[in-house]
């Protein structure tokens, strides 16, 4: 599912596993990506990379997959072991940050790893798609900025204007991959369908340009775009 420009791709049926896959990819960013990189570099922020996702300091660690890929190179399985163990063979500490946040993934040290392929590819196509758009709607406002996928939800997300924009790759809100327009301050209207902004399931934005559509129609709605 890896594409030379995923934003020009539709979103297919979800695959068999996907909420299981994303529930062991969020324990994998936060267990064993972002809370060793916090201990050692001081930042949580992790970023899109082709194949899914990675930290953005020491240590060097990547998901392409369903595997992880460390600082030396090699190549682990994110099936069939603990977190714990996964996080020896990466030659890390596993465990979440702390004193950040309250959320997380639930996942704990010695609960099993189990990634599917296919979900990962799917969860990493969204995220592909979402860094694309988000950057180009950065873009289009002045501004040049990473989105930033955040281990406490699991959502690659930007700010602008007081307004956060993103994709979230499910929670207990829509249990599926959505892209979201959250204002600080709340809007009234149709169009706003959350408690916290808008949402919308990317399933119902497969068609090419709906995934931007959507979050330029929410940076007007929210007052900051014409």
């Amino acid at each position: 599912m890896r594409d030379d420009d995923p934003s020009a791709t539709r979103f297919t049926g979800a695959p068999a596993g996907l909420a299981q896959t994303r529930r062991a990819l969020h324990g994998v960013a936060e267990l064993i990506m972002a809370g060793p990189q916090y201990r050692t570099s001081g930042t949580i922020r992790l970023r899109v990379v082709a194949g899914g996702f990675a930290t953005v300091s020491t240590p060097d660690l990547r998901v392409d997959g369903d595997v992880l890929v460390t600082e030396t190179g090699d190549v682990l399985p994110l099936h069939g072991v603990t977190y714990a163990e996964l996080a020896g063979a990466a030659g890390v500490e596993a465990g979440a940050p702390e004193g950040l946040y309250h959320d997380g993934s639930g996942a704990g040290p010695d609960q099993s790893v189990d990634v599917s392929a296919d979900a990962a590819a799917y969860l990493a196509h969204c995220l592909a798609k979402g860094d694309i758009e988000l950057r180009r709607l950065a873009s289009a406002a002045g501004q040049e900025m990473a989105p930033v996928l955040w281990p406490e939800h699991f959502d690659l997300a930007i700010t602008l204007d007081e307004v956060n924009y993103g994709v979230s790759l499910g929670d207990s809100a829509i249990d599926e991959p959505y892209a979201y327009v959250g204002p600080w301050r709340p809007r009234e209207g149709d169009f706003w369908n959350m408690p916290f902004g808008a949402a919308r399931p990317l399933a119902g934005l497969g068609e090419p340009g709906a995934l931007a559509a959507f979050l330029q129609e929410g940076r007007r709605r929210a007052g900051h775009a014409s």
